[in-house]
């Protein structure tokens, strides 16, 4: 960025580079900054339809309403280094209206240490003019300018938000000025080596319509007192998890109706169970029922200017056991700003002459602050190191704050979650040697006119070195798998003599073009892990990597085998299941190798690193199980949509699963083979499958529907009411279950048009979606009366019409029960256990994970150098932690007396596993034995066999030993 200040004449200068689907470029400013993509399915502004093929995972992040909020914001980022092109590619897969991208400076060779979009035939070239065409490509819906000149008032008045990097003090300041009385966000973004720094300015009156994005809380009510604050207890089935200061409002009280449809009431928690509201002494006596929910409301809140902020700074405290860093980075910032503008120049790698310098005006500047920013005694050693390290640049610290920087973004556009109030800071220091008082030297980390001068500037030469050896395998080459090649590619791993392999068997789908980066459209179709590893080549050509496409587990071992494991130097995941992080977990743990592990939630991610000997393994620990739905509850007294979500997923199943199902077992003789009464079922099953209930045509799949609709919605319901009579009161609190009426309703008919399509793919037949055809065939179905029987006992116990019967049977209950129904969008989320997921979130995570691996390849032995990380870009909330040390073993143990050996039936990575508990007097090998006791000749690629001992100590307590490797070829 230029450091001149704002055009007081309000010009217009410089060119700009524009793309509407990776268009030409002019040098005409462009004032419509609306675009229709090349497909013409959308476009964004206040007009816009949202892709929901391609935002499908980020709008049960953000939502639809925030989502067309966002698409009428143009942001400008400024600055093209590597912090500012993740920013800028966060921000374009996010979907804003547009994206212009200014730099008034040439690409270097530091800057391919962390730019991805820069090659090395761009050095010498406007790092905004290259970067243009190939951010464009990421996101058809969002046009993204490349402008070069200098930014002035009239131009910056284009934008919502602009986000400036690479900028010096000067300029934060004159702009941020302008910004602020302008109502234009404002984000500050820079980092130095190991350190970073992020600052918000939203205006003086923002309003957050979101603060957590969390479902709203809802609770069942046993008891409402009347008093001049009343008192609200909920049944004790389930703490009620409001906060003093939420809203709420009630529905279905019997009794104290006023609170019924009330505004939203504030609450003030007084235990798990209860809380208290408004003034209920003057309304009725309170007889039953009710349920309370949770009401976001809107909050505003307000932002000094960075100048005003630089002299109070608010801090968001991002390590807790760094408490009193923020204050004294806030300066050494400040003080790096003051050498720039002194020297022209950032401090040498490793220089002390610099490092004292810079101290000295690190005083300077906190002997002139007052009030909070100022400090009471600096830590010298901590501006120092700042000093050390301020002309590094790397791809893992520009990853981290590339995504936190791109969800303020977000949050500036979109009122949704909470902003950064105001400044964040952040460093990583541990990722330097372990050793006290340790120096790099100058030689060592001085530039070398290579692609890594950024990284050498903090690690040095020897470091570059080692990454370069390291062979790695890389699990899952999704949105988690695609930013850590992206950033191995950058920090130069397995760029010598090393490897990296990924695999992943899926093939690239539309809904992961909006965060797995580096697909294309035309990608579609394609195996995940080739497409990755090609794009990754193109951003570092010296990247040894292959693609596989395995899946991990028993089936592949004889790929994955001793071989492949003992020549790897570590393994990372990028996995969607708990099954085969648990799997990889084990593996890693057997052959002691290092696992980087980590994974997202919507704006929620975590970071765990597992060093043998050294930290507890992923599986050491597990998180509660979901807590499921009573029978009851979902059979007969359903209160949310969640519970007729579960009821339609499983009447999905019973209807056209389970049948197909039956009949397979009954064709390859396997019913008879089932356990207990099972056959029986089965054989009654299939005969009203393929007899009494089998379509010979389109008419009879409709009349089946119909009759289905009756039967569920109309006749069970007749019959509930029949046992439970509306004054009856239900113990579970639930809603009053109520018939529905009139099949021709536009629910019914969506019931009746899925169902009968799906029963009609079972057996075969053509289906029709064909309305009007439909109604005619359902006049001439003939509907049996229904009469309810006494003494029943209630127990206790997309374009294939999937979706489309489960949303409508999901509906259908809920208005039975009078619970308010959901659209397609989240009944999907909830029904399809979707993950919901957002590219912000994706790249900070990953910039952790690679921090995490420049510590294993130095060698770190300690444990306090590693942290596992958890963070929620929403709140915004970061937590980092020491990993759990590995646990130790007792040494003094004896053999319990046993004498058999029993095989565990399975193979196991590559290695026959099998519990040894005692000693056998015998004269054969140990293969010999194994031979026996399994009847099968060991494989040529067990190279090992492991025994699970059993034990005891001196006092006869059960000991937990590990398991013993005993090596055979």
């Amino acid at each position: 960025m230029s450091s001149s200040p704002l055009s007081k004449k309000r010009r217009l200068s410089g060119t700009e580079t524009k793309t509407g689907s990776h268009c030409s470029s002019s040098n005409s400013v462009r004032t419509d900054l609306s675009h229709t993509p090349a497909n013409g399915m959308a476009k964004n502004g206040n007009d816009a339809e949202i892709d929901e093929g391609l935002y499908s995972r980020q709008l049960y992040v953000l939502g639809h309403e925030a989502m067309k909020r966002m698409q009428n914001s143009n942001v400008l980022i400024s600055g093209m280094r590597g912090l500012g092109v993740e920013i800028a590619k966060n921000v374009i897969l996010g979907g804003v209206r547009s994206v212009t991208i200014h730099d008034e400076g040439v690409a270097e060779w530091r800057d391919l240490s962390s730019q991805f979009y820069l090659r090395e035939e761009d050095l010498g070239k406007n790092r905004a003019e290259v970067s243009q065409a190939r951010l464009a490509e990421l996101n058809s819906y969002v046009p993204v300018t490349g402008y070069t000149g200098p930014l002035t008032e009239d131009y910056l008045t284009k934008f919502q938000v602009v986000v400036l990097t690479n900028s010096t003090l000067d300029e934060q300041q004159t702009l941020g000025e302008f910004c602020h009385s302008k109502g234009i966000k404002l984000i500050v973004a820079d980092t130095r080596g190991l350190f970073g720094q992020l600052f918000c300015d939203f205006g003086e009156e923002m309003i957050v319509y979101d603060t957590n994005g969390e479902q709203p809380l809802s609770a069942m009510i046993s008891m409402i007192t009347k008093d001049s604050a009343g008192v609200v207890t909920c049944l004790d089935e389930a703490r009620h998890g409001f906060e003093s200061g939420d809203y709420v409002t009630f529905t279905e009280i019997q009794g104290m109706t006023e609170l019924n449809g009330c505004k939203p009431v504030e609450i003030k928690v007084l235990g798990p169970y209860t809380f208290s509201i408004c003034d209920t002494s003057g309304f009725t006596d309170y007889i039953r029922g009710g349920i309370v929910s949770q009401v976001k409301m809107p909050k505003k809140i307000s932002f000094k200017s960075l100048s005003s902020s630089l002299a109070q700074p608010e801090f968001l405290m991002t390590d807790f056991a760094k408490m009193e860093f923020p204050g004294q980075m806030h300066l050494g910032f400040q003080a790096i700003h003051a050498f720039q503008k002194k020297h022209g120049h950032l401090p040498a790698p490793w220089s002390q002459a610099d490092g004292e310098e810079l101290l000295a005006l690190a005083k300077d500047v906190n002997s002139a602050q007052t009030g909070s920013a100022k400090v009471e005694q600096l830590n010298e050693s901590l501006i120092k190191k700042m000093s050390y390290v301020a002309a590094g640049d790397l791809a893992p610290v520009n990853a981290f704050f590339g995504g936190l920087a791109a969800q303020e973004v977000m949050k500036a556009c979109t009122g949704k979650f909470m902003p950064i109030m105001q400044w964040l800071y952040f460093d990583a220091l541990e990722c330097l040697a372990e050793e006290e008082g340790f120096m790099l030297t100058e030689e060592e980390c001085a530039p070398k006119n290579c692609r890594y001068d950024g990284q050498v500037a903090v690690f040095g030469t020897k470091m570059q070195d080692l990454l370069a050896k390291q062979r790695y395998f890389l699990v899952g080459a999704g949105a988690i798998g695609c930013e850590l090649l992206k950033n191995f590619a950058m920090i130069g791993l397995a760029a010598g003599e090393g490897e990296v392999i990924v695999t992943d068997m899926d093939t690239i789908e539309k809904s992961n073009l909006n965060r797995q980066f580096l697909f294309r459209p035309w990608d579609v179709t394609k195996m995940k892990s080739d497409t990755a590893a090609a794009a990754v080549k193109l951003m570092n050509p010296a990247i040894k990597i292959t693609g596989h496409q395995n899946r991990v587990g028993p089936d592949t071992e004889r790929i994955y085998d001793d071989d492949f494991f003992e020549s790897l130097d570590g393994v990372a995941n990028a996995l969607d299941n708990v099954d085969a992080r648990m799997y990889m977990d084990r593996r890693c743990v057997y052959y002691r190798k290092p696992l980087l592990e980590s994974g997202t939630l919507g704006t929620k991610g975590n970071v765990q690193v597992v060093i043998p000997f050294l930290t507890e393994s992923y599986s050491s620990s597990q998180d509660p199980p979901e807590k499921s739905i009573p029978i009851c509850t979902l059979k007969n007294f359903p209160n949310a949509i969640e519970h007729t979500l579960q009821w339609a997923r499983d009447e999905f199943e019973g209807l056209f699963k389970q049948p197909p199902e039956n009949a397979m077992q009954y064709l390859t003789y396997r019913t008879l083979k089932l356990p207990g009464a099972q056959p029986a079922e089965v054989l009654e099953a299939l005969y009203k499958s393929l007899v009494t209930d089998c379509p010979q045509n389109w008419a009879d799949c409709v009349a089946w529907a119909r009759n289905h609709w009756q039967c569920q919605y109309s006749n069970n319901i007749r019959q509930l009411l029949h046992n439970f009579p509306p004054d009856q009161v239900q113990s579970e609190g639930s809603s009053q279950a109520q018939t529905n009426e009139c099949c021709f309703q536009e629910l019914h008919m969506d019931y009746v048009v899925a169902a009968a399509n799906l029963f009609a793919q079972t057996y075969g037949l053509q289906g029709s979606t064909d309305r009007a055809g439909v109604i005619k065939i359902l006049q001439d179905v003939k509907v049996p009366p229904f009469t309810p029987r006494s003494g029943v006992k209630i127990h206790d116990d997309d374009t294939n019409f999937h979706m489309d019967f489960i949303v409508a049977a999901s509906n259908l209950r809920a208005e039975n029960y009078d619970i308010p129904p959901t659209d397609r969008h989240k009944s999907k989320l909830i029904a399809g256990k979707i993950i919901p997921a957002i590219a912000t979130t994706t790249a900070a995570v990953v910039g952790l994970v690679c921090l995490e691996l420049f510590k294993i390849i130095k060698g770190h032995k300690k444990l306090e150098s590693y942290k596992n990380g958890f963070m929620n870009l929403a709140l915004p909330f970061f937590a980092f932690s020491e990993p759990i040390a590995a646990p130790k073993h007792k040494v003094n143990w004896t053999y319990r007396e046993c004498t058999c050996i029993h095989l565990l039936p399975h193979l196991h990575a590559g290695i026959l596993k099998f519990v040894f508990t005692g000693f056998l007097s015998v004269s054969c090998s140990m293969t010999e034995i194994v031979t026996k006791v399994s009847k099968k000749k060991l494989g040529k690629h067990v190279k090992a066999l492991v025994f699970e001992l059993c034990c005891n100590d001196l006092s006869d307590e059960d000991v937990e030993v590990p398991y013993v490797r005993y090596t055979i070829r």
